[in-house]
């Protein structure tokens, strides 16, 4: 048995917080009380004084590019920086090689997360090959594992299998999570088009390519009763476009990662190919509309999208330079750096987003400390600093290495067994 003791215990789907001592028994929770419980009886106790007790963290969008790319990283090596993050549940996205777009490749991504020790999910595509023309069977892909269906990394362009997508989608009552990044309207992606594009030469992404795609698939949505998930969500005017929608349409989400609410197009200039990202960073009213609509709600869920990539890829001039950054070792410090220590929410609040939402939109047994169920924690420090010089994670492509971030997770715990240490 593991007893943790003295910790001030948060947990946004419940609403408790106080100091509370929890007894885990083979995995379960099995009693959480305010006073205290005879340690005898325990086999290792945890002093949590001084530190938060939550629930271990949730993301619903992390590429491990396993199978195909392991020189980046691969499931195992992800697993360690999910679990230095305090994420005890992960869900893969497919542009791997072959594609999650088939049962033998969701079995051997499924098959090798178990030997993480936390819980890893994986998606099945959308289309096949991600090619954006035949939509998968999604039956068999669910049957196989699939907690929800996303050809990320690429638009679904053609409006008529966007629309069959949803309607498969609808019948099997599971998340379409849409990459939204028209390519009609992009010369070069990773980069916003504007003032600082053009200080480098280069045209970028503009935001209208995001917008039209959001509109159109909010109305695709309302036409066949499909449920969706803005990926990775960039501009103020998308957000808005959520936040109307989900006035009468509850089955309309949308993520935003730690780099969008804490970074500007401003930092390619600084950090270079380190900042280049898909959908990019963009202007400092983004940002701030991001922020609001996840201190309101409009936007219920952080998700990294922890996308490594080698040092020689990132190495490259900024155009041939492969888009993304690692995450999920930093996305707790930078929740609470800049959303709770800024003022805009309460840590129950950013908690909520990293935890409980994302488990409910996809349907995760996650998210919450309840007698009986799975022991899933994470134990951290609020104001203790940790510096990242380095990283779990296989790549260290992130332009927040070398800072320093409040947050340090201590322990974190998956079924009742402590799978990480600091």
């Amino acid at each position: 048995m593991l007893l943790i003791k003295n910790g001030f215990m948060i947990d946004p789907a419940s609403g408790v917080c106080g100091i509370r001592t929890i007894l885990i028994k083979d995995g379960i929770i099995a009693k959480v009380c305010e006073g205290d419980i005879n340690e005898e009886s325990a086999d290792r106790v945890i002093d949590a004084t001084g530190m938060i007790v939550a629930p271990g963290l949730v993301d619903a969008h992390v590429h491990f590019r396993d199978p195909g790319f392991t020189e980046k990283e691969d499931i195992l090596t992800g697993g360690e920086a999910a679990k230095a993050g305090g994420f005890t549940s992960v869900i893969m996205m497919g542009n791997t090689e072959p594609h999650m777009d088939n049962v033998d490749t969701i079995k051997y991504a499924l098959e090798k997360g178990k030997k993480t020790g936390i819980k890893v999910y994986t998606c099945g595509n959308i289309t096949a090959n991600m090619d954006g023309k035949i939509v998968t069977n999604m039956d068999e892909l669910l049957e196989a594992g699939a907690v929800l269906f996303t050809d990320d990394g690429k638009p679904i362009v053609d409006e008529t299998i966007m629309e069959a997508a949803c309607r498969e989608s609808a019948r099997l009552s599971k998340v379409l999570s849409l990459h939204e990044e028209n390519p009609e309207f992009i010369t070069e992606n990773g980069i916003n088009s504007g003032d600082v594009a053009l200080k480098l030469g280069l045209k970028g992404s503009p935001r209208q390519a995001e917008i039209s795609m959001v509109e159109r698939d909010i109305e695709i949505a309302e036409r066949t009763g499909a449920e969706l998930t803005i990926q990775h969500i960039s501009t103020k005017e998308a957000v808005e476009l959520i936040r109307d929608a989900r006035k009468t349409n509850k089955k309309i989400h949308a993520e935003a990662t730690p780099h969008h609410f804490t970074l500007t197009d401003e930092a390619v200039l600084t950090h270079g190919t380190m900042a280049k990202m898909n959908p990019p960073l963009r202007k400092e009213e983004d940002r701030q509309a991001i922020i609001k609509g996840i201190a309101d709600g409009t936007i219920e869920t952080i998700a990294t999208d922890h996308a490594p990539h080698t040092f020689q890829e990132k190495q490259q001039e900024f155009k041939k330079a492969p888009s993304g950054i690692i995450g999920l070792e930093t996305s707790l410090g930078l929740g609470i750096r800049e959303l709770v220590h800024k003022g805009y929410m309460d840590m129950s609040t950013l908690l909520s987003r990293m935890t409980v939402e994302p488990a409910k939109i996809y349907g995760l047994d996650a998210g919450e400390i309840k007698v009986g169920k799975e022991a899933d924690l994470v134990i951290f420090n609020e104001n203790e600093m940790k510096c990242y010089d380095s990283f779990r994670s296989k790549a260290e492509n992130s332009p927040f290495k070398g800072e320093s971030l409040p947050g340090k997770v201590h322990y974190t715990i998956c079924r009742g067994k402590v799978v990480y240490e600091a």
